[in-house]
């Protein structure tokens, strides 16, 4: 392990922790597209499928930043163990009715309860931000860090997801899902040394975090992000089924994060001068531009390194994010910032996963990835136009200009 990760574990209760919410963040890869693989090996029809992953997508949505809202005020443990014990109970259901052929509402029922999972990737950060507040340096290595782990899950997330499903049986891919979140949970949750102090009420300024000018641009610019990914992944599956080799769907969708993963961990060794919006701008438009290439792909493997070179600017765009949040966003108030921006992935997978399943039903798999690339368009766009907000000073009463300024001194010191 290159010395800068090697350093960011000497702190206590790291290492426990981080790998607590790898097992915890599985599910995110694993359930939207276990659950598009279900349906279709079950009905065939693309469409539903897309539904209802973008049915899930839609209830972490709106589920998220309430559950980490009050993971802010209360503290993790209180509040994340019965959310995942819902969240459980609600795939279990789904698969249920799903493999007994019971009228679609009931489908959609169960996916809306099991979206309400916690954001486990924003509950991670929070505790190196709590560890590393003051740090730039090790702050920025410990989101690279936890970018690679994201993009690991991503990796072998879908893997498994359909592997089980096309191999095993249909539901095999969403129940391991639900397992990972089961056990990541449970044993993050159980290490008190290293969670946050919550915050009382008493202590919180008025409204959400979301009302941070420089957030709303972060959520808006990743409504159309998410959209890419989602698109992506039910193309993508639909696509390798024309060819077919359903299965080598897991292995294309793995490459894609491969490249991210790979970009991440590069990124995670270099401390970059110059405006962090700037960097940022530069990340969305990289994202909107490598998604032009999937047209022209037409057998699998061209595929995969398509989707190879458009994942190298995925984890160095989401570690900028993850810093823009903290210096636009309130202290008390960052978990829900941090989860907010996931959210707004979460819409935007379900927007592109739904519109992507349409679009592959009506006119071929192929045609699919029409739909990435008009989300990456989008996202380049927003971007441009929100690209002030995020470059001028944060107004948010919380860390504001003081710590900000003392950042910049502490890189110039170490430099």
């Amino acid at each position: 392990m290159p010395s800068p990760y090697r350093a960011i574990f000497s702190a206590p209760g790291t290492k426990g922790f981080s790998a607590a919410g790898f097992f915890g963040r599985m599910p995110l890869s694993m359930m939207g597209i276990g659950v598009v693989t279900m349906i279709s090996q079950l009905t065939g029809r693309y469409g539903l499928a897309g539904a209802l992953s973008a049915t899930l997508a839609m209830s972490a949505a709106v589920c998220g930043p309430q559950v980490s809202r009050l993971v802010d005020r209360y503290g993790q443990r209180r509040v994340l163990r019965p959310v995942t014990l819902v969240a459980v109970a609600a795939v279990a259901g789904l698969l249920i009715c799903a493999q007994q052929g019971m009228p679609e509402w009931t489908l959609f029922v169960f996916s809306v309860g099991a979206g309400c999972v916690p954001s486990v990737g924003s509950m991670v950060r929070s505790r190196w931000a709590e560890i590393y507040r003051g740090s730039s340096r090790d702050l920025h290595t410990a989101y690279a860090w936890e970018s690679i782990v994201d993009e690991v899950c991503f990796i072998f997330g879908p893997i498994i997801s359909i592997g089980l499903s096309t191999a095993w049986f249909p539901e095999a891919g969403p129940l391991i899902a639900a397992g990972f979140l089961l056990v990541g949970v449970f044993w993050l949750t159980a290490q008190r040394a290293t969670e946050p102090v919550p915050h009382p009420k008493s202590q919180h300024s008025g409204g959400s975090a979301l009302r941070s000018r420089g957030l709303q641009v972060l959520v808006a610019t990743f409504v159309a992000t998410g959209a890419i990914f989602g698109g992506v992944d039910v193309v993508t599956v639909a696509f390798a089924e024309d060819r077919g080799h359903k299965s080598a769907a897991s292995l294309v969708l793995a490459v894609y994060a491969l490249g991210s993963c790979l970009a991440g961990a590069v990124f995670g060794l270099l401390h970059l001068k110059g405006n962090l919006a700037t960097r940022w701008l530069v990340g969305v438009v990289a994202m909107a531009v490598s998604m032009i290439p999937l047209q022209l792909a037409g057998n699998l493997p061209l595929l995969a390194v398509a989707l190879f070179v458009a994942g190298l600017a995925i984890a160095p765009t989401m570690v900028t994010t993850m810093a823009l949040v903290e210096a636009h966003v309130p202290r008390t108030k960052l978990t829900e910032g941090m989860t907010w921006t996931s959210t707004g992935l979460a819409v935007g997978v379900a927007l592109g996963s739904s519109a992507a399943g349409w679009v592959v039903d009506a006119a071929g798999a192929k045609a699919g990835y029409a739909v990435p690339v008009a989300a990456g368009a989008l996202a380049a766009v927003v971007a441009f136009l929100g690209y002030r907000r995020l470059a001028g000073p944060a107004t948010t009463g919380g860390r504001g200009e003081d710590e900000r300024h003392l950042r910049t001194d502490e890189d110039e010191h170490v430099a």
